[in-house]
């Protein structure tokens, strides 16, 4: 399933160059020289001239206060990362708004040029293995893959990708920034496969939404009673809500459901395998007790 659409952007435009100004014979014209003040768009600040005083931020392109790059005129989000044109950062990323290095441009080249050898059937289109998108460890902080040149499916697995990796690294404020457009970008999809579900459920549970995450493990258990990631998901809610009794028997039925369901070798088990695995362990230990 797939709704395979992209915008163009528009590019732009210049306007020519100024024509010479004659003075007139009678009264010359006295043009100001005082220079027009504009507003940083980075940090705020009152400026002139062609950079902020403040921050060093260019006044001429409006500028993605997130990962620093020049936006397209008129563009309503970033093209990169795809935050909102004119939004304001969270915190725990304005400290990377000038980061964006060589090894970023190198990992989005490599990403990009992979897309066709990692890539497996979601949403009719490709699921990108996070793990092979980069060659060698993976720069610090988030990816930031040219989201223009994604499929609507794409762009909500990144923005998925982009969630977890800041919920690992205790960015609770990112997480809630961006939350909104990653469960708008699911939404936008219509009829979900198993595996989006899992996805939207996980993050209504990072994002401290418990009945999203409840409403796609029923989904999930609904249409296969065995599916792993439903289990685990509906296990997590079960904990959330402080329902220990429905915790123990989701994961006991995790634990017995494991070995026909592997076998079926479902992508989604594929895409999620590390979260399979600590489930697993944990659901061992706690059927054990």
């Amino acid at each position: 399933m797939s709704v395979a659409s992209q915008q163009v952007g528009l590019r732009p435009t210049h306007a020519g160059a100024p024509t010479a100004a004659y003075p007139s014979p009678v009264t010359p014209s006295v043009q100001s020289s005082t220079p027009a003040t504009a507003t940083c768009r980075v940090c705020g600040a009152s400026a002139t001239g062609k950079f902020c005083s403040e921050c060093g931020s260019s006044l001429g392109h409006s500028r993605c206060a997130a990962c620093g790059v020049d936006l397209i005129e008129k563009a309503r989000f970033c093209y990169r990362c795809g935050l909102p044109a004119g939004a304001a950062a969270p915190p725990s990323e304005r400290a990377t708004v000038a980061g964006v290095s060589l090894p970023w441009i190198v990992a989005t080249v490599a990403l990009l040029a992979l897309v066709a050898l990692v890539a497996g059937q979601r949403f009719g289109a490709s699921r990108l293995d996070a793990s092979a998108a980069f060659v060698g460890p993976a720069p610090p902080g988030p990816r930031v893959p040219d989201i223009g040149q994604l499929s609507p499916g794409e762009r909500a697995v990144k923005l998925y990708d982009r969630l977890m990796t800041y919920n690992d690294a205790g960015k609770r404020d990112s997480v809630q920034f961006f939350a909104p457009m990653a469960i708008a970008a699911y939404q936008m999809l219509g009829d979900l496969d198993l595996d989006g579900h899992y996805d939207l459920g996980r993050i209504g549970e990072i994002a401290g939404d418990p009945k999203l995450a409840a409403a796609q493990a029923d989904t999930i258990l609904e249409r296969n009673p065995k599916h792993l990631l439903g289990l685990i998901l509906a296990a997590h809610t079960a904990r959330r809500a402080g329902r220990a009794d429905d915790e123990r028997r989701y994961l006991q039925r995790l634990v017995a459901a494991e070995q026909s369901e592997r076998a079926k070798k479902l992508v989604e088990y594929s895409a999620h395998e590390r979260d399979i695995v600590t489930a697993l362990d944990e659901a061992r230990r706690t059927v054990r007790r």
